[in-house]
């Protein structure tokens, strides 16, 4: 194995963790809303549904890469397969958050008993938004490396580290429900680059992680303060 390579694949790793941070955010904010009884069997096979999705992605690799191919034109602006799926998951995203923010701030002040979800239910939109962040993850893949064994090891391994973290991940953003609010506005912003991506618009992802290092930070402190 050449250096060329394990810098590639320690690189791919590291770039998959990165990406699947907002999958993490998604299922732990998801699997909150079942019993406690049920919520780590959740994300685990919401984690495994994710790699599970990406292997077939990298197996069909002839067909991921088709779907940067035109589709239609509308309004003098190419769309392909990938930029539906990106405007969709988007669009979803969006929804989602903002109506988690809703049932958070204003349903907390109704007299409601609050309802948990149908464990099927919430399996079903972590597949959906699986699909959407496993196709940006493995075309960011193909871009950056040729070898097809060190892009299956690269997804193998990082979602291997997300499964052992996503456990503290949640507990962390169930204990502080400032950071939830913060954690939907997160996912709302990847829903808008999501969009602007499928638009032919790229943001620099360096600007979104920054900003949400940034604001992660601040909510740190102000937690430790008052703590």
């Amino acid at each position: 194995m050449t250096t060329e390579i394990i810098i590639s694949l320690i690189t791919l790793i590291v770039l998959e963790i990165v990406l699947g941070i907002d999958n993490i955010i998604f299922i732990s904010i998801l699997s909150d809303k079942l019993p406690a009884e049920k919520r780590k069997k959740a994300r685990l096979l919401g984690l495994s549904l994710a790699l599970l999705t990406r292997l077939i992605l990298l197996a069909g690799i002839s067909w991921i890469m088709k779907l940067d191919k035109t589709l239609f034109v509308l309004s003098g602006m190419d769309f392909s397969g990938k930029d539906l799926i990106l405007i969709v998951g988007g669009l979803f995203l969006l929804y989602k958050s903002n109506k988690e923010i809703f049932e958070k701030t204003e349903d907390e002040h109704d007299d409601k008993p609050f309802v948990y979800k149908s464990f099927t239910k919430i399996i079903g939109q972590i597949i959906l938004l699986d699909l959407v962040f496993s196709i940006d993850s493995i075309i960011t893949a193909v871009g950056l490396v040729d070898e097809l064994w060190v892009m299956y090891t690269a997804v193998i391994v990082s979602i291997s580290i997300m499964m052992m973290v996503a456990g503290a991940i949640s507990d962390f953003i169930s204990k502080h429900p400032s950071l939830k609010i913060l954690a939907l506005c997160f996912l709302m912003m990847i829903g808008i680059t999501l969009i602007a991506e499928g638009l032919a618009f790229h943001i620099p992802k360096q600007y979104i992680y920054f900003s949400m290092a940034f604001s992660f930070l601040v909510n740190i402190i102000q937690i430790r303060k008052k703590v």
